[in-house]
């Protein structure tokens, strides 16, 4: 299947339109957070604060980029283990969140959430953060700077690439492969 090119932020119509198994290339805007930064702005929300940036359409990168080297706009930014930010997941997509990018399968209650709220759950190659650095042409700290390398950074990407797991019908790209080698079809 060929890769379908989409914009970040992502419109509610791209985000339907997307199928469990359909590899993108995402360009535009995507912001990373990993577990420190999901929970003060999980926080935030909580106690009816601002978010350091307007969530509403965008996508987030669960990555910590490593410093970049001369030359480059980042380091080595490889996707680490969603399951780690479920916890903190629905909130966010209920905030208006369109798309999360990480590695790994969710669990039945973020699921049920990306359903909920029309947000796709994207996969990207772990163990292929230096290569998916090259997509990321620009990055900046806009909040948490004293996380260090778990700092919320607004990445500019072209053509970063990734696969849909999870669409907003509910499809799951996990289930669909695991079943795939099941003898017995369940």
């Amino acid at each position: 299947m060929e890769a379908v090119h989409i914009t970040s932020p992502l419109s509610a119509k791209t985000a339907r339109e997307l199928t469990a198994g359909t590899p993108v290339l995402i360009s535009g805007v995507i912001y990373t957070a990993r577990d420190a930064a999901h929970k003060r702005m999980v926080d935030a929300l909580e106690h009816k604060e601002s978010l350091p940036f307007s969530i509403k359409g965008q996508s987030i990168y669960y990555t910590g980029p490593s410093p970049a080297r001369p030359g480059r706009s980042t380091g080595s930014a490889g996707p680490t283990t969603s399951a780690r930010m479920d916890i903190y997941t629905p909130r966010l997509l209920r905030a208006g969140l369109r798309a999360i990018i990480g590695k790994g399968s969710r669990s039945a209650e973020v699921r049920e959430a990306l359903q909920r709220y029309k947000t796709l759950y994207l996969v990207a190659t772990g163990g292929a953060g230096a290569l998916l650095a090259q997509a990321i042409k620009k990055a900046e700290v806009v909040a948490y700077e004293d996380l260090g390398t778990e700092a919320v950074h607004m990445l500019t990407v072209e053509n970063f690439p990734a696969i849909v797991a999870n669409d907003t019908y509910g499809s799951d790209l996990f289930e669909q492969e695991r079943a795939k080698y099941r003898r017995d079809g369940r």
